[in-house]
């Protein structure tokens, strides 16, 4: 059986998706593609990256290159600690009749929500 080359692979792949009226058009060696999976990151170097269109959904393609994975990298942001600022707190007291320390305690129990607070405060 006779090897075929990718190039020649490509050409002929090319022609047969053309003939049948989908457009496949080769985007050159990319640099790198990353593919990047719930448990881990797949890396790939130096690949031919083909796109084939069809109707209007585009379809990646990528041939070759150095493939290496690695563990997914988590990078767990907690989003910044909400503190009520002395306005809040002053009006939460005030609409509630209670103190500032009770009122604090309100609006980081509700996430800042002034009129929740209120609610909360005056149902107790």
């Amino acid at each position: 059986m006779k090897k075929i080359s990718s190039r020649e692979l490509r050409r002929m792949q090319s022609k047969l998706l053309g003939s049948l009226g989908l457009d496949v058009t080769e985007q050159n060696v990319a640099k790198e593609v990353l593919i990047r999976l719930p448990d881990k990151d797949v890396v790939i170097k130096d690949p031919t990256v083909v796109v084939l269109q069809v109707g209007g959904e585009k379809v990646y393609q990528i041939i070759g290159g150095e493939v290496s994975e690695q563990k997914a990298v988590v990078s767990e942001t907690k989003p910044p600690a909400y503190e009520p600022s002395p306005e809040d707190i002053a009006v939460v007291a005030l609409q509630a009749g209670v103190s500032e320390e009770e009122a604090k305690k309100a609006l980081l129990e509700v996430g800042g929500d002034l009129a929740k607070a209120i609610l909360l405060l005056k149902s107790k």
